[in-house]
């Protein structure tokens, strides 16, 4: 038995089984001062008081007043110090103010070195047998059969050192050794090399001796060597003065445990690789059918422009029809883009109450004649660094699966309002930063979603329509631009009750503030001179160069990294190297353009790729190295970089 605190070895059902089994007696343990450390449901039943209630207290304290003024129950621990066992028979002061005569049975238990570690009491009422009660010899047996039965834990002690001192018949049956096989050797010989060189087993007792316990879980060897997973607790063992004499240790074979939670675990990661898998599926196939479409509606009238007897105004209506459907290609990638947080946004300081206002006509337009629709805008709500253009994209796609919510008509209200986000809400808000938010709100009173549809609805290709109504990206671009505008997005539904999506977008700081309104915003139109173009691909190439020859530069092109190095060297007069990222030849546009600066430090660069630079280079500075343009691109977003790089 031990004087530690033995919690856990408590709450063990077979340990409730055995303390509890002992007829109609009260189990509790002592330490060395004679303080209860542990408390049974048997003394809980026969003296009212819960372990709560006992734990720490003076064993004198449970008798009456006149035998503890007399120190009787002390004598009673002295004599079974000095022989290891007595016998003791009082009046135990009950909870209810009542007392009952009860026989005590009272062994010492001691350390390595012999000396008195704590004690072991066994109550029982003896109300009637106030002379000459028998002795509890059959209860004591009883329990002593029942302690030795129970083969699922190993409770041993040790002393100081770490040198074990007692051995308990479920210790024997576990590790494997018998009492005479390792009374006296160092408990560390149940651990592995690994954890022995990694100084585990001293750790364990250091934090037992000055947090008064120690838990923890890990690979033990018995003496055949074999190994079985343990739960392990540590507790310390201190004497009257409060010096460390000893540990209990309680040790539990829970390898079935370990081998249900790794087979649960593995389980666990198939599951979420066929998630991912599903998704990726999804993805692609999402983006092959969308895209099939746009390059069948681009080629077909790319033929058809061949076609000799094709008059004007027919090949003027083919050149729009493959201008819409590269434009909607263009926004599909962008809504890729969206989600994966790596859009290339253009944030400005914009005050979102003007924006939603200017765009007012258009959301009412899409929300159509029979949606009742309003805004309600909350003055003075601050200023918002974000993109305009993707913020008015991400609300009118909100309007738009709010309109298709509501078939037969409803009411439709955007709102914005000012809030501060603190710690409590950042648990919420995973990934944002506590300060000061614009919060701006699209309700309606449609269909609403199921539990199971809200969870999913930020997925991209996910969606809840017929086929040819949506391509399942609309609430993955909310999602997506929010979070790269340093907020976040959250759904709000009840099937048949409306939807809510809230967008969080944080305020521009007095810093942001002062530094946009210092900055001087360059507007004259840029001098046309040399371009250097290198692009691999030669389609793309000869588009280029006819939209830069339109704008009036002279052009130069290379095709590769090396090629552009050598037309630099040769052609001083360059003005502006503009490359694509991703190129042949072990050299990238980022490289080209440091090795161009290299060359020519005055030299401009104008970087283009269908991704972001930061996506494209292992090095995080890059980003904001180098002026960059997204592709696919117009020729006025060209001309307007060209002319920000000349001026910058």
């Amino acid at each position: 038995m031990a004087a530690g605190n033995t919690e856990d070895t408590a709450s063990d059902p077979r340990y409730r089984q055995l303390v509890d089994a002992v007829g109609g007696a009260a189990l509790f343990m002592l330490n060395a001062a004679g303080d209860v450390v542990i408390w049974s449901g048997g003394a809980e039943r026969l003296t009212g008081y819960a372990a709560a209630e006992r734990i720490g207290r003076r064993f004198a304290r449970l008798f009456s007043r006149e035998s503890e003024a007399a120190g009787e129950p002390g004598q009673a621990l002295s004599r079974a110090g000095e022989s290891g066992h007595a016998e003791h028979q009082d009046w135990l002061q009950r909870k209810d103010g009542s007392r009952l005569w009860v026989q005590c049975t009272i062994d010492a238990m001691r350390g390595a070195a012999g000396e008195v570690a704590g004690y072991a009491v066994l109550a029982r009422d003896a109300t009637g047998q106030r002379e000459g009660s028998a002795p509890l010899a059959n209860d004591v047996e009883q329990f002593r059969l029942l302690v030795e039965s129970v083969v699922d834990y190993a409770l041993f002690t040790l002393d100081p050192r770490g040198r074990i001192a007692s051995w308990n018949p479920g210790a024997q049956i576990i590790k494997g050794y018998a009492a005479s096989d390792i009374i006296g050797r160092e408990f560390s010989v149940f651990y592995t090399d690994e954890d022995r060189a990694a100084g585990i087993p001293a750790r364990a007792l250091q934090l037992a001796a000055h947090e008064g316990k120690y838990q923890g879980e890990g690979w033990r060897v018995r003496k055949d060597g074999t190994r079985f997973w343990a739960s392990v607790v540590i507790d310390r063992i201190l004497d009257r003065s409060g010096k460390l004499i000893g540990f209990v240790k309680v040790t539990r074979d829970v390898t079935e445990l370990k081998k249900a939670q790794d087979a649960l675990d593995e389980a666990r990661k198939a599951l979420l690789q066929s998630q991912k898998m599903e998704a990726v599926g999804q993805l692609t196939g999402g983006v092959a059918h969308d895209f099939n479409n746009l390059l069948t509606v681009i080629s077909n009238n790319l033929d058809l422009l061949t076609q000799p007897s094709l008059d004007e105004s027919g090949r003027r209506r083919l050149i729009a029809s493959a201008q819409r459907a590269a434009e909607r290609g263009a926004k599909l990638t962008q809504q890729l883009l969206a989600f994966s947080r790596r859009q290339p946004l253009r944030p400005e300081l914009h005050s979102l109450n003007r924006i939603i206002g200017g765009f007012e006509a258009v959301l009412r337009r899409a929300a159509g004649d029979a949606i009742d629709f309003a805004i309600e805008l909350a003055p003075q709500i601050g200023i918002v660094r974000l993109d305009a253009a993707q913020f008015e994209a991400a609300l009118l796609n909100l309007v738009v699966n709010a309109r298709d919510a509501m078939p037969s008509g409803g009411a439709l209200r955007i709102s914005t309002r000012r809030l501060e986000l603190g710690t409590g809400h950042i648990a919420v808000l995973s990934g944002v930063k506590p300060g000061a938010f614009v919060a701006v709100t699209v309700q309606d009173n449609g269909e609403g979603m199921s539990p199971e549809v809200q969870e999913r609805a930020f997925e991209p290709f996910y969606t809840t329509k017929g086929i040819g109504r949506g391509s399942g990206l609309g609430l993955s671009q909310v999602y997506g631009f929010a979070t790269q505008s340093g907020g976040h997005a959250e759904i709000a539904s009840v099937s048949g009750h409306g939807t809510t999506v809230t967008l969080y977008l944080p305020i521009a700081t007095q810093a942001e503030l002062t530094e946009t309104a210092e900055a001087e915003i360059a507007t004259r139109r840029a001098e046309a001179g040399i371009v250097l173009v290198v692009e691999d691909d030669p389609d793309v190439l000869d588009a280029a160069v006819a939209t830069l020859h339109s704008l009036g530069y002279e052009v130069l092109t290379a095709g590769d990294g090396p090629s552009a190095l050598e037309t630099l060297r040769r052609e001083p007069q360059v003005d502006v190297l503009f490359s694509d990222v991703v190129m042949p030849k072990g050299m990238n546009g980022v490289e080209l353009a440091r090795q161009a600066r290299r060359i020519r430090p005055e030299i401009k660069v104008l970087l283009a790729s269908g991704y972001p630079v930061a996506a494209l280079s292992n090095d995080q500075s890059t980003a904001g190295e180098f002026s960059f343009l997204s592709k696919p691109y117009r020729w006025t977003e060209l001309q307007d970089k060209l002319r920000s790089v000349a001026q910058g």
